[in-house]
């Protein structure tokens, strides 16, 4: 796996080369770093001690709060460390599996919300099989296969990041460890990790986003020709509403990352974007989720009172 490189560290160059603001950004990143890990731990507090939300729905929230604290302990503590550093270094293996793990958690993010549509297109669309289509060794075995995929998906990044050479520079212009940056820096030919980064990535991002457009699109076809009530309508769109802000949220940085053109870019605009999906994303998923969820809010209280 190890490459023949002259490089043995990288710099990250962070957020922004202005020192002044290192400490402030340092505070505030700190700040949501906690609330991330506070938010997303209560959610799967709730939702394992709480038999009322053993349900799949509830499952599959509960792997995507462990993935958004996961996610975000790949970059923001990496991060905040530089803040306050003058070095910046990385190790080379270091890096190569920051790559890794940012690649292994959000691509597994990504077809866990596929996996999460899905769920609710059963339960509206087919809610007499429901309990057959999503029961629990059902829901297991998806949870475990997306693992699966989303690893052996980041080894090929991995793999085949750390193999190239690095004979020039070891500036990064990011705060993390990506494929893109990385192949910015290597020396020689990078055209087969560029295509495996458009078309692999790609369709691990654009796959799991067309299932879950799809699952949204027979849920407002069977609702609107099946469902007389007005009331069972507004109750079953309400139950997709905080889902479909997190697709949003979470979908709509990476398309604009690894689908659109590296020349279309900024360093700064891809910053700043991946700052959105990988720091501010994990941090507002608990906070949409428990808003916009009145089974979440009951089971919250509950907790809160066999614990005073």
């Amino acid at each position: 796996m190890l490459n023949q490189t002259s490089v043995t560290e990288f710099l990250l160059l962070g957020v922004t080369d202005i020192q002044v603001l290192q400490p402030v950004l340092f505070v505030i990143f700190l700040a949501i770093y906690i609330v991330n890990m506070a938010g997303n731990g209560v959610i799967m507090m709730v939702v394992i001690s709480d038999s009322r939300l053993h349900s799949p729905m509830y499952f599959f929230l509960g792997n995507l709060s462990c993935l958004d604290i996961c996610y975000s302990t790949v970059t923001l503590p990496k991060m905040m460390e530089n803040f306050l550093s003058i070095h910046k270094t990385i190790s080379f293996l270091g890096c190569i599996s920051q790559l890794h793990f940012f690649h292994f958690l959000g691509s597994t993010e990504s077809m866990l919300l596929a996996m999460m549509a899905f769920d609710r297109f059963a339960a509206i669309c087919k809610p007499l099989h429901y309990t057959l289509i999503m029961n629990h060794q059902v829901c297991s075995q998806m949870a475990v296969t997306i693992w699966i995929i989303g690893f052996f998906h980041a080894l090929l990044h991995s793999v085949m990041t750390s193999r190239l050479n690095f004979c020039g520079s070891n500036y990064i212009y990011h705060f993390l460890c990506d494929v893109k940056p990385l192949l910015e820096l290597a020396c020689g030919n990078t055209d087969l990790n560029e295509w495996l980064l458009h078309s692999v990535t790609g369709a691990i991002a654009m796959g799991p986003f067309s299932l879950t457009l799809l699952s949204y699109f027979y849920i407002i076809i069977y609702l609107f020709f099946k469902t007389r009530s007005c009331s069972m309508l507004h109750k079953a769109l309400s139950t997709c509403a905080s889902h479909f802000m997190v697709v949003v949220l979470f979908y709509a940085p990476v398309v604009f990352t690894y689908i659109h053109p590296a020349s279309g870019s900024s360093v700064d605009q891809e910053r700043i974007i991946a700052i959105m999906y990988s720091v501010i994303t994990p941090v507002l998923n608990p906070l949409i989720y428990t808003l916009r969820n009145k089974e979440v809010e009951g089971a919250l209280r509950r907790v809160i009172r066999r614990r005073l």
